[in-house]
């Protein structure tokens, strides 16, 4: 549904309204209206406002709340509005989603949250939508919180999980399916609802140099990352400079696995075929031995220029604008090669609440088909006794362990197992692959892959 242009004040101002609570709508307007990035759009809002850390800290929270509670919160409003979601101005079921959060998961008192609401509607949208809104949040108070909804709501166990953790069910499966019980089921499911740390990567400075630089404490498996426990990392030195930037530690080890897997022959050209934004590339520049060559490519011209400047004042590297699926290089050009595919991105949902109401089952055979197209090019590019490293930045079973096994059935790959190469860090084997987990590790789930050319 197109939105309707937002009402203003007099003179074409709004009104002064709680800042932290219109900042946080402006970020569900954003995410619903133009599929922005929550993650991206609320540290410049909170640049842009200059809100107090404490109302930035309840903005925030706010904010990434009712974006992962999304589903639960529609299945409440679902049963106390008079027709369907979906027919609701945007808007307005943007400010239900808010008002609700509020209820179910704040400690705000009912009052509060309903009438701060209300005037947010009324400024924003119009006085007769905010009787609608009065209305349905009074009744949402009335039965009272999340705990007292749950147990209204009912439904199955899978169900009750699902509306407990805030995933869709389909998520719900496939996490099972990933960890092969339900031991770890509700861990895993609720480490995707904890606010995440910041993670940096040491790139042109040593670790010890970045921790007392930023205040950080060193992570546990990468060594070189540093783990923060809050603050803004663009006010660090080192991250301004380009010698560290913003990574997570998953991914700093899907990169390293890299250069850790053993090698046939030769050790000179190396390979990051799906390269953007740069994350990987930047920190393969940093760790190669010398004599390496680094390409990097993206099949997007935007994406290769953020790779250029990850790879800026790095000598031996050069970045195309490529696609992996029609490389332009000669077979076997490559001793090493770098596949982090594009994917779901479900392995990263602690820091992207939104895109687990985004994404749908009907994404994931399109992806899987790109990827196995990747990975076939990518296998191609290796030179026999070289080895590919297949990522993504998701445990679903269909993009990871399938499109994998598919590849390890050719009589030309071998599967080399990954967890002997980081015997630093517990509980990452998933079979012959590695799988890290934000409830066992503190990462993103990151999925990681190596095979090797046989001939």
């Amino acid at each position: 549904m197109t939105r309707p242009p937002r009402r203003s004040g007099p003179g074409g101002r709004r009104p002064k309204l709680d800042g932290a609570r219109l900042t946080a709508y402006d970020v569900l307007d954003a995410v619903s209206s133009r599929e922005a990035y929550a993650n991206l759009l609320l540290p410049q809002l909170l640049r842009e406002r200059r809100l107090d850390t404490r109302d930035a800290a309840f903005t925030t929270q706010l904010a990434y709340g009712t974006l992962r509670a999304t589903g639960t919160l529609d299945v409440v409003l679902g049963g106390l509005v008079d027709r369907p979601l979906g027919e609701l101005d945007p808007r307005v079921l943007d400010l239900l989603r808010l008002g609700a959060h509020q209820l179910l998961d704040l400690r705000v008192p009912a009052h509060a949250a309903v009438d701060t609401t209300v005037d947010l509607t009324r400024a924003i949208v119009g006085a007769g939508a905010s009787g609608l809104v009065n209305a349905v949040l009074r009744k949402v108070a009335a039965v009272g919180d999340r705990a007292a909804w749950l147990d209204r709501l009912a439904g199955d166990d899978e169900q009750r999980l699902a509306l407990a953790t805030d995933h869709p069910r389909w998520i719900v499966r496939a996490w099972r399916e990933a960890l092969g019980d339900d031991t770890e089921l509700e861990a895993a499911l609720l480490a995707d609802d904890a606010a995440p740390e910041v993670h940096l990567v040491a790139r042109r400075l040593a670790r010890e140099e970045l921790v007392a630089e930023s205040g950080g404490t060193p992570g546990p498996w990468s060594p070189y990352a540093v783990r923060l426990g809050g603050g803004d990392p663009g006010r660090v030195p080192a991250v301004a400079s380009g010698a560290a930037a913003v990574q997570d530690e998953g991914s700093q080890l899907a990169a390293l696995l890299l250069g850790r897997a053993p090698l046939d022959g030769p050790d000179a050209a190396w390979l990051d075929v799906c390269a953007g934004p740069g994350g990987k590339a930047g920190l393969l520049a940093a760790v190669r031995p010398d004599g390496v060559r680094l390409t990097a490519a993206d099949r997007a011209p935007h994406r290769a220029e953020l790779v250029r400047r990850a790879l800026a004042g790095a000598e031996d590297v050069e970045v195309l604008v490529a696609d992996g699926r029609q490389p332009p290089w000669a077979p076997g050009s490559f001793d090493r090669v770098l596949l982090d595919a594009p994917c779901t991105g479900l392995g990263a949902l602690r820091r992207r609440p939104e895109v687990r109401w985004r994404r749908t089952p009907a994404d994931v055979p399109p992806l899987v088909e790109l990827q196995t197209a990747l990975l076939d090019g990518a296998l191609g590019s290796v030179r026999p006794g070289g080895v590919v490293a297949y990522v993504t930045c998701s445990p679903h079973a269909a993009e990871t362990v399938a499109v994998a096994d598919a590849a390890a059935a050719r009589d030309d790959v071998d599967v080399l197992p990954v967890a002997p190469l980081f015997p630093e860090v517990p509980g990452m084997a998933r079979g012959a692959y590695g799988q890290l987990w934000p409830h066992r590790h503190g990462t993103d789930a990151m999925f990681m892959a190596l095979l090797r050319r046989t001939r």
